[in-house]
């Protein structure tokens, strides 16, 4: 009796405080029942996730998109039965890979050259244009885009850096710095972003110095400029002081107790000439290739770029295109929603400036923007593109269940968070294992379709091999929705490497 005399009087008090408060109307006019909207509302995204929608509903990944990611990293069965949830007849932009008569066949365990582990090595060296004195030749086409200690916990950052040592890929250090959990046998693309974390003096403005104590003192293998990216492009960072650890302070060259804000733009440089002024001081001084990473919005910049490049021999190394797609922790909606272009429109138009100047066989260029599937990676370099990067479908590979708790420090995966009880949940030594297996069957499935449309290697697919059909019953090549005629790729490969013969040789 005292029992439920305590729990009617907790309800009649809550039931007075819903009518007295002001600060809500449903509570206000529907007392304790309209705790059960808020409460609905709090847990709508896990209702519509494994209730609601179907399998190719979801957003930003479906339902299909992440099974194959959790199957493949797992390395349990990835097929799918009873033919296509999609539906081809009403669907829009529908892409379709156009696959050959008479395709290569696959290479088989036992076969000659056989790779297990699928690398598909890259056809160009990075920075060996420039003639870098540190050029080397990916041996993964396929790597782990940049994300950030303190975005990401340690944990989560372990296991990509093991993983990309499993995998033979690069593991793109986002632009918080380089921390102790980024040093596990993964190859490093240190990041620098406008907060120059790691080369920043106390004033915050990049520091020559620390830059060259980092390089000499880490294994690096390339520099990435950040300019911006898709999900926020044109928009600084802040970190307030109560979410900044001493290991976070540490990673990032920062004190404790103050906070963190990363500006819009760059203090190092302000236009093409300036940027690549600072690229190549880089370049020297490190030896090693040096590229910059950027959403792309007005085209006059890349105009800009590409003319000054072949004008006056300085240039970029590489350049990583990102796409509004692209995701991160927190972002203004409108900014996520409506500021940048999409992948494969940035891409192509990137691409086609550096094509105009004859430019495009000296420049890497790197893809990002819900890249980590087959059939979206293949149309990626059919657009020009000589390597592409992921980043959330990694954080899939290692149990991210699409929460969308990234902003709240919440995340139950223990990935995007630095709460210990989430965090002690990952294990980096299994998740390693899984990202590395999600990579190598990415990897496979992006060599398996090269084969069914004829060619050996991602890099010789051309636009000629996708068509786009719409919901009316109609089709139209990708070439004409992108105006080029086919992707010079297919000749660049055969440049970079002598002849056709030693690109089979390398995706072998």
């Amino acid at each position: 009796m005292w029992i439920l005399a305590a729990a009617l009087a907790a309800l009649v008090g809550l039931c007075v405080f819903d009518v007295v408060q002001r600060k809500r109307t449903i509570l206000r006019n529907f007392p304790i029942v309209g705790h059960f909207r808020y409460w609905l509302e709090s847990i709508g995204p896990e209702l519509r996730q494994y209730i609601v929608t179907s399998n190719t509903e979801e957003r930003p990944f479906s339902r299909a998109q992440r099974r194959w990611v959790y199957a493949s990293s797992k390395r349990s069965n990835q097929y799918f039965g009873f033919g296509t949830e999609v539906d081809l007849e009403h669907s829009a932009n529908h892409l379709v890979i156009k696959h050959a008569a008479f395709p290569l066949a696959d290479c088989q365990p036992g076969d000659e050259g056989y790779d297990p582990q699928f690398s598909i090595p890259s056809t160009k060296v990075i920075g060996g244009y420039r003639e870098r004195r540190k050029a080397f030749r990916p041996t993964s086409v396929v790597n782990i885009s940049g994300m950030s200690f303190g975005s990401l916990s340690a944990p989560a950052i372990e296991a990509f850096n093991r993983g990309a040592k499993l995998a033979g890929c690069l593991h793109n250090t986002g632009e918080g710095g380089i921390s102790r959990h980024h040093l596990h046998g993964g190859d490093l693309v240190w990041q620098i972003g406008t907060g120059y974390f790691k080369c920043r003096d106390e004033k915050g403005n990049f520091s020559i110095d620390h830059f060259l104590d980092v390089v000499a003192s880490h294994e690096i293998k390339a520099i990435e400029i950040k300019l911006s990216q898709g999900a926020k492009p044109g928009v600084g960072g802040f970190l307030p002081a109560a979410k900044i650890t001493p290991e976070i302070a540490e990673a990032r060259g920062i004190p404790m107790g103050v906070d963190c804000a990363s500006p819009a733009a760059h203090t190092a440089f302000s236009d093409v000439d300036s940027l690549l002024d600072f690229v190549e001081r880089l370049g020297e001084l490190s030896g090693l290739p040096v590229g910059i990473k950027s959403a792309v919005g007005h085209t006059s910049f890349w105009q800009d770029l590409a003319q000054q490049m072949a004008m006056t021999g300085r240039g970029v190394d590489f350049i990583t295109v990102d796409g509004a797609e692209g995701g991160t922790g927190a972002a203004p909606l409108v900014f996520s929603d409506h500021v940048a272009l999409p992948l494969k429109i940035a891409l192509s138009r990137v691409h086609h400036e550096f094509v105009k100047q004859d430019m495009h066989q000296n420049v890497v260029f790197n893809a990002s923007g819900k890249l980590g599937f087959p059939e979206s990676a293949l149309f990626g370099f059919a657009l020009g593109a000589d390597l592409v990067s992921v980043a959330r479908e990694a954080m899939l590979s290692i149990g991210c269940i699409q929460a969308q708790r990234c902003h709240t420090g919440h995340c139950p995966a223990g990935i995007a968070t630095q709460n210990r009880w989430l965090m002690r949940g990952l294990d980096p030594s299994l998740k390693s294992a899984r990202l590395a297996n999600y990579v190598v069957a990415l990897r496979k499935d992006l060599l398996r379709l090269s084969r069914a449309c004829g060619v050996s290697h991602p890099a010789l697919i051309s636009l000629e091999n996708f068509e786009i059909v719409d919901d009316r019953f109609g089709s139209v090549p990708a070439a004409d929705v992108f105006g080029v005629a086919s992707n010079p790729s297919l000749s660049q490969a055969a440049e970079v490497e002598g002849s056709r013969t030693s690109v089979v040789q390398l995706s072998k």
